[in-house]
């Protein structure tokens, strides 16, 4: 589709252990630039109306654990099918915001589910920056055009001896990274 990721790492993957990975969510390529950057085998984790769209609702069935925010018995499940598949050997890929926010708005205010996954489970966080997906390829059909999506893989936010207790300082420390990048990013973008 004429996309290249370039891509920042201020720490490297083991392509042998389990993370949570979280990146924020401003486009139709998102899945797919997650996926082509972590390398490791991984579920994500989605809202289950994402079934119902043509195809990549088909893939999703097959390839994802999907939740219904509404229902707290599904969000139960999510758990059981995350520890399932975080002990065969994969991880787990969120988008925290739970939405593609409006096209203004830089980043929406996460939801606790990524956090308390990675609690739960013990598992670090890989917090990603997507710059450009919203400018390249967003929700408004027949915009953006080809070019580099720029990614920067953060430094891992580490969960071991954290409790239910710390999930807010927990989101909030994500948030904040990913936030302050955009942030930045922003400001470069108009000196």
């Amino acid at each position: 589709m004429g996309f290249k990721p370039v891509v920042e790492r201020e720490e490297e993957i083991d392509p042998n252990k389990n993370y949570l990975f979280i990146a924020n969510h401003a486009s139709l390529i998102d899945v797919m630039l997650m996926l082509s950057v972590m390398k490791n085998p991984s579920v994500f984790v989605g809202k289950r109306e994402v079934k119902n769209i043509p195809v990549f609702g088909y893939v999703a069935r097959k390839t994802s654990i999907l939740v219904d925010r509404g229902n707290a018995e599904s969000r139960k499940e999510v758990y059981i099918s995350a520890q399932e598949k975080l002990k065969k050997g994969l991880s787990i890929a969120i988008f925290p915001e739970g939405l593609v926010p409006h096209e203004d708005v830089i980043l929406s205010k996460f939801k606790n589910g990524a956090f308390r996954m990675a609690i739960e489970h013990q598992i670090p966080i890989v917090p990603m920056t997507f710059y450009d997906v919203k400018k390249r390829f967003s929700w408004t059909f027949f915009s953006g055009w080809p070019g580099k999506l720029r990614v920067k893989i953060h430094t891992f936010i580490q969960t071991e001896g954290l409790t239910l207790d710390d999930l807010e300082m927990l989101k909030e420390k994500a948030y904040n990274i990913i936030y302050n990048e955009l942030i930045d990013d922003i400001k470069n973008d108009k000196k």
